[in-house]
């Protein structure tokens, strides 16, 4: 009797992922070399995260935007390296899509940077594939912008636990412009996600226009992250 409760139980987590994120057609295995974005997401429950879903929806069937879901494509985290760097040198605009999980990455996002930027391809000798690309951080916190301050509960702002991954790129020749961040995702109403989504879709479609310039390449510096709030 306890073994087919369990059974039960695993059936419908999995009808819940699979209900929740995007519907696998749009999940392009083979990124067409002409669209400018790839956007890694990376939520291990998006089942639960209406603000991710959110996000998500605002941009996912977007015509230059290949969005690849760390944690339906790789369960086992078993990552396809050599896909995923194909995907990389195939797009000009890199987003990261995530939450803040403990000041940090969810574990398969740090994964897969470990497993994907490899020596002699995004840095050392030879490793020069990501040179001159965008990167772009999409986070979603709990916390408010005061909880992220020397003064808060977290100590720490949100651009100075984001330090690793703007290292990260700084060695891989990646220009790193600010990140998309939204507080409060916790708290945030239908009206508050909706302008969320509204926003994120407009920075990325800026940042694609951007990035579509040879001569004039997305700007390093900008007056202030992008701080949505309830």
């Amino acid at each position: 009797m306890a073994i087919g409760l369990l059974k039960r139980l695993t059936r419908r987590k999995a009808e819940r992922r699979t209900v929740a994120r995007p519907a696998p057609s749009l999940v392009a295995s083979t990124p067409p070399p002409s669209r400018a974005a790839l956007l890694v997401l990376a939520h291990p429950a998006l089942h639960r995260s209406r603000v991710n879903a959110a996000l998500i929806a605002a941009v996912h069937d977007h015509d230059q935007v290949t969005l690849h879901d760390l944690y339906q494509d790789y369960p086992d985290f078993l990552i396809d390296v050599a896909g995923d760097q194909k995907r990389l040198v195939a797009h000009r605009l890199i987003v990261l899509q995530f939450p803040m999980y403990w000041y940090s990455t969810p574990a398969l996002l740090k994964e897969w940077l470990d497993m994907v930027l490899l020596h002699g391809f995004a840095h050392g000798r030879g490793g020069t594939k990501l040179q001159g690309k965008t990167l772009l951080c999409v986070i979603t916190a709990g916390g408010s912008t005061t909880d992220y301050h020397p003064e808060g509960m977290n100590r720490f702002s949100m651009e100075e636990l984001l330090r690793p991954l703007e290292a990260t790129a700084h060695l891989c020749g990646l220009v790193w412009t600010p990140p998309f961040i939204v507080h409060d995702s916790i708290q945030l109403d239908e009206r508050g996600r909706r302008a969320a989504a509204e926003a994120y879709r407009a920075r990325l479609e800026a940042l694609i226009e951007a990035t579509a310039q040879p001569e004039q390449p997305a700007p390093v510096h900008h007056p202030a992250p992008t701080l949505v709030r309830g």
